[in-house]
């Protein structure tokens, strides 16, 4: 059976770019985009007839302001989750969005593949919040940490290429089971010690897991495997 996807409502006073951002989310498995707003107003009026799961919101807007729009929403009891998509980056408006309860900032521009991450880390999210019931320790650190390490593959150390990154990452979810480093290295055509930078970085964001086998020779070999719903993208 399909699961329900993810209604998404896109907020942006540019229509050029809102028709890109709703165009990136179509793109994602399991998301769907209902409406496009390019004010507070037309949103708050949106939201009031037609409740959606996630807010893609721009913070400048023609009457007012994204974080405004999420202050209204919340004082009068809509908790709908919402992911900033702004060129704000100062840092007052980045505390407020998290004091509001936003659950991601990502700062424009922005490529598809940063978007991506974000939407499949908050999928992830949803997934483990649906499944209702007691959490123990693990699962409620792997709850609060689906969402805060989406930055960690996209928001890159100095000398790491998100092309790069890109391509390990692909090489590993299209595996259907685990891989060695040589393995991943060469599906994904660079060297070995490349992608073994990679990869611990992408161990590191939880997004693989990491196993070793024993072989003959007693050394053990690393092996990866990507975690869809394990951790955080």
């Amino acid at each position: 059976m399909n699961e329900t996807p993810i209604h998404v409502l896109v907020v942006d006073d540019d229509m050029r770019v809102a028709r890109i951002n709703a165009a990136y989310v179509a793109k994602v498995p399991g998301f769907q985009v209902i409406a496009q707003a390019h004010s507070a107003g037309k949103a708050l009026d949106f939201l009031s007839a037609h409740p959606v799961d996630l807010v893609l919101l721009d913070h400048y807007l023609p009457d007012g302001s994204g974080l405004d729009l999420v202050r209204r929403l919340r004082q009068r009891g809509d908790g709908t989750d919402v992911i900033m998509v702004t060129a704000a980056r100062d840092l007052a408006t980045v505390q407020a969005a998290m004091r509001l309860g936003a659950l991601q900032y990502l700062v424009k521009p922005f490529t598809f593949a940063g978007l991506r991450t974000r939407l499949e880390a908050y999928g992830s999210l949803r997934r483990a919040l649906d499944t209702g019931g007691e959490a123990e320790q693990a699962e409620v650190d792997r709850i609060f940490g689906a969402l805060a390490g989406a930055a960690c593959v996209n928001e890159l150390p100095k000398g790491h290429s998100p092309t790069t990154a890109e391509l390990v990452r692909r090489v590993l979810r299209s595996a259907e089971g685990p891989l060695s480093t040589q393995h991943i290295a060469d599906r994904a055509g660079i060297s070995r010690q490349t992608a073994q930078r990679y990869l611990k970085l992408l161990e590191r964001s939880g997004r693989v897991s990491l196993a070793l086998r024993y072989g003959e020779t007693g050394r053990p070999e690393h092996r990866y495997a990507w975690l869809p719903s394990e951790g955080p993208l």
